[in-house]
């Protein structure tokens, strides 16, 4: 392993630009989108601002320590890691330890503050995936024993998710596991089998739960219901449409009083696009790519199958979760309750999601 041998290269700073730039954009809109509603709700236009330079300072911090451990010390904590997040994922289910919030019983925490467990899930998920498979590539052919046990984890952690329930992290998951297994020499025709098996299974979640059924009748015509499960997309695009080019100005958005539900979270982009315009939606697209490019870059160069493995799916997550997130705003996905990576408010994602980054920056140090 190359890390293993002493050498420790600059980690790569195009990572680390694309990482600053997309969470200094993400503070300033986390201000701008929430300032009406933290004025409404707490008398306070800073309050999700300040909350979140916490979380940012908390998480640069957490990507810095990760950024200088060697990153093969992940191997030995993939297990125990992942039996936490399952045990955290259990007891979230717990009426009177489990905190509701947004409908969904996915917090664990006392008052405003808390964690979400399915978030550490996911990044748990990766790093398990990533040692299992590194050390059993060449039983991958193998739909029996080397894809199934995969599955039965995989399966297992998406299930306790879905019983919260939370679709939007759940698929995140599934999408960047199913990334790190391709990656791991996993055949075609079996990935294509479970695409069809993942089909039916979304098909009988939609017919399971009558409010996702609604948000694909939504998605499909938002207008046959305005003001019930087409407002969240219709008002989306009310905030996209107007930005034009060059926007309508920062701090100057329309939707966020009180028309667009969680403008600073699952919507932030919508009011990004309606102050920055055209433009400044690019401009963070292009960091997004910047960051998927380098990262893929590392995965491909490092020769460890561990370290390959595992910044791939760390950039899958990022990669999923922002085709989801921006593919809701602009109505070519229905809706879902899911974030945009280091933009959007939330300590356990933001922090999460850094954390990730250092990880990420230690492997590229490995990479050719």
């Amino acid at each position: 392993m190359a890390q293993a041998t002493g050498s420790r290269s600059q980690p790569d700073f195009w990572i680390i630009a694309a990482t600053l730039g997309i969470l200094a954009i993400g503070v300033v809109m986390v201000y701008s989108a929430s300032a009406v509603a933290a004025f409404r709700d707490y008398g306070d236009a800073f309050y999700y601002f300040k909350r979140q330079l916490l979380f940012a300072a908390f998480g640069l911090a957490a990507m810095y320590a990760a950024m200088n451990v060697d990153y093969t010390r992940w191997k030995k904590w993939a297990v125990p890691g992942l039996l936490v997040c399952f045990a955290q994922l259990c007891l979230v289910l717990v009426p009177g330890v489990g905190v509701v919030r947004g409908g969904a019983r996915s917090w664990l925490g006392i008052g405003s503050f808390g964690i979400q467990p399915s978030e550490f899930m996911k990044l748990a998920m990766i790093v398990f995936l990533a040692r299992y498979l590194s050390e059993r590539q060449r039983e991958m052919a193998s739909f029996i024993r080397g894809l199934l046990p995969v599955l039965a984890v995989l399966g297992a952690a998406f299930g306790l998710i879905m019983l919260q329930p939370d679709l939007g992290t759940g698929a995140v998951m599934i999408g960047a596991s199913l990334m790190v297994i391709y990656a791991a020499g996993a055949r075609l025709a079996h990935l294509a089998a479970l695409a069809l098996a993942g089909l039916a299974g979304l098909a009988a979640l939609i017919a399971a739960a009558p409010y996702r059924l609604q948000r694909i009748i939504a998605f499909l015509d938002p207008w046959q219901d305005p003001q019930g499960a087409g407002y969240q997309a219709i008002q989306s695009l009310y905030a996209v449409g107007p930005g034009g080019l060059l926007g309508l100005g920062l701090g100057m958005s329309r939707q966020k009083y009180s028309y667009l539900p969680e403008p600073q979270t699952d919507f932030i982009f919508s009011i990004l696009a309606e102050e920055l315009g055209f433009v400044g939606g690019a401009l963070l697209i292009l960091l997004f790519l910047l960051l998927v490019w380098r990262g893929m870059r590392t995965a491909i160069s490092v020769a460890d199958p561990f370290g390959s493995f595992l910044a791939a799916g760390i950039v899958a997550i990022f990669a999923v979760q922002v085709l989801i997130n921006i593919g809701v705003v602009i109505g070519l996905l229905p809706v879902t309750g899911i974030t945009l990576p280091l933009v959007s408010y939330g300590g356990s994602s933001l922090t999460l999601l850094l954390t990730a980054i250092g990880i990420l920056l230690n492997i590229s140090r490995s990479a050719r």
